[in-house]
C-alpha cells in the first residue's frame, strides 16, 4: 500500500517466539491461540499469503487487517481487507493498520506489523469530518 507511513515490524518478536517453541520452552498451546473471532475475521475478511505456517505447516497463513483510529467510530476495531483499506486511505483522518498472521488450520496468530494510514494531520487545521467524495458526470 503506498500510503503506509510509520511502519513498526514484528518479526524479531515472532522469530523470538517461534525458537522459544522449537527449543520447548514455550508449548503449541500458548502460541496456537487464535480466538474464534480472530479465526472468523480470518475466514472472511483476511487475505491468504504464500507464507506457510511455522508451527504445523500444513497450511498457508491468512492475513487480517485490523483498523484503528479516533475518527473511525464504529468502524474502528473492525477487520478490512486491502481493498477498503485503499479505500478509506483516500477518504479518512488518519488511522493505524494492524496486521495478524493466522493459521486457520492449528491456530497460530502473531501480529507481524503495523503501519499508519489516511489524511496526515496538518498543524493548526481542524481533521476533516468524514469526507466524501462526490462523483461528477
Amino acid at each position: 500500500m503506498p500510503g503506509r507511513r510509520s511502519v513498526v515490524d514484528y518479526a524479531l518478536q515472532r522469530r523470538a517466539v517461534l525458537a522459544d517453541v522449537h527449543a520447548g520452552r514455550t508449548g503449541l498451546f500458548e502460541v496456537c491461540d487464535a480466538s474464534p473471532y480472530l479465526s472468523r475475521a480470518a475466514k472472511y475478511h483476511g487475505e491468504a499469503t504464500d507464507i506457510a505456517c511455522p508451527v504445523c505447516r500444513r497450511e498457508r497463513l491468512t492475513r487480517v487487517n485490523y483498523v484503528y483510529g479516533d475518527h473511525l467510530g464504529p468502524v474502528s476495531g473492525q477487520a478490512k481487507t486491502e481493498a477498503e483499506l485503499a479505500r478509506m486511505d483516500a477518504m479518512q483522518e488518519e488511522f493505524t493498520v494492524y496486521a495478524v498472521e493466522v493459521c486457520r488450520s492449528c491456530g497460530w496468530n502473531h501480529l507481524g506489523f503495523s503501519y499508519v494510514l489516511g489524511a496526515e494531520p496538518e498543524p493548526g487545521r481542524q481533521p476533516r469530518k468524514g469526507r466524501r467524495r462526490v462523483a461528477t458526470e
